[in-house]
Order: structure tokens, then C-alpha cells, then sequence
């Protein structure tokens, strides 16, 4: 193996660490949200918590990494487009390329920051919304409002060009502070 691979190994690697890092987040909100509530709304919390990460994780994998990081459509730097991660499914198997092993780790990363942003949904709204309520909530923002939003703030970061609407225009998202934070506190204040 020569450095370039190696570097490239372990520079994904790190990428993983990281995701793990932040999926290790939704069990942190689990104990937040499980704290603030009546002891007998506990396992609707875990439920809640376990069924909106499957839902942004289904959704993230089939359209919202496409709409998030596809290339814009119409050059218009408002929603993108492509395949999602169905396109993505020969990849998983060996002989993938370096360019597809990098693009499959740095949807798994991006996936995670959707799930916390969806999270974040589950602690306003604990013990105040039904669960189907929430489930739709769930689709939406997973679905939708935080792809778009990510698609203006963050599209091109991974070509290193700012192609996305808020992005070509200066903005600057540190650390996922507007596209992770603010989508799940602002939904969650609409909510509340």
C-alpha cells in the first residue's frame, strides 16, 4: 500500500470515528429527553427517538443526500438533484473506487448531523405532540426542510466550490451551527 492510499484510508476512517461520535449524540438525547419527562412517558421517548432515526435514515439514504448535495438544478443553487443513495448500492460491494468509497463515508457522516437535527425535534416536543404527529414532522424535516436548507448552505463543500444559494453568497455555516442546530431549534419553536 503507498502513502496516498494510506492517507486516503485513514483520512476516512477518521471521517467514520467522527460519525460515531455523533450518532453517539442520539443516546445522549435519549438520556436528556428521558430526564426532562414524566417516568411513564420514558419508552414513548426511546420509541420516538429509535423510530426517527430509522425514518431520516431511510429518507437521508433514498433522496435528502441527493437534494442536499446533487448538483443544483437549473443552476439555481436552491435544490439539488440526482440519485440518492440507491445509486450508491454497487458501491457497497468490493472494487469500490477511492471517489466512491469517499463519497458512501461522507454520506454516512452528513447522515448523521440530519438524524441530530431531527433529534433535536423529539426534545421540544416530548410528552406535548402525538406520535403520529411527530412521525410527519419527522418526514418533513428529514425529508425535506433540512436537505434544502443544507443544499443552500453546504452544497459544493465536498468539490470545494460554493454552488449552493446562501453559500455563493458568503454564508458560512461553522460546524453545522445554522443547517444542524438552528433547522431543529427553529422547527422545534415553530412546534412548540
Amino acid at each position: 500500500m503507498d502513502v496516498t492510499q494510506l492517507q486516503f484510508n485513514l483520512d476516512n476512517m477518521w471521517i467514520l470515528v467522527t460519525a460515531g461520535m455523533v450518532f453517539l449524540m442520539q443516546a445522549g438525547f435519549l438520556c436528556l429527553e428521558t430526564g426532562l419527562t414524566r417516568t411513564k412517558n420514558n419508552i414513548n421517548v426511546a420509541l420516538k427517538n429509535m423510530i426517527d432515526f430509522s425514518i431520516t435514515t431511510l429518507l437521508f439514504w433514498v433522496w435528502g443526500f441527493a437534494f442536499m448535495f446533487g448538483p443544483s438544478l437549473g443552476g439555481s443553487g436552491i435544490l439539488g438533484g440526482g440519485t440518492g443513495g440507491i445509486h450508491f448500492m454497487p458501491e457497497f460491494l468490493p472494487g469500490a473506487t477511492n471517489e466512491q468509497t469517499r463519497l458512501i463515508v461522507f454520506m454516512f457522516f452528513q447522515l448523521m448531523f440530519c438524524a441530530v437535527s431531527v433529534t433535536i425535534l423529539a426534545g421540544a416536543v416530548a410528552e406535548r405532540i402525538r406520535f403520529s404527529g411527530y412521525v410527519i414532522i419527522t418526514v418533513l424535516t428529514a425529508g425535506l426542510t433540512y436537505p434544502v436548507f443544507g443544499h443552500w448552505a453546504w452544497n459544493g463543500i465536498d468539490q470545494a466550490a460554493a454552488t449552493g444559494w446562501l453559500n455563493s453568497r458568503g454564508f458560512v455555516d461553522f460546524a453545522g451551527s445554522s443547517v444542524v442546530h438552528s433547522v431543529g431549534g427553529w422547527i422545534s419553536l415553530a412546534l412548540v
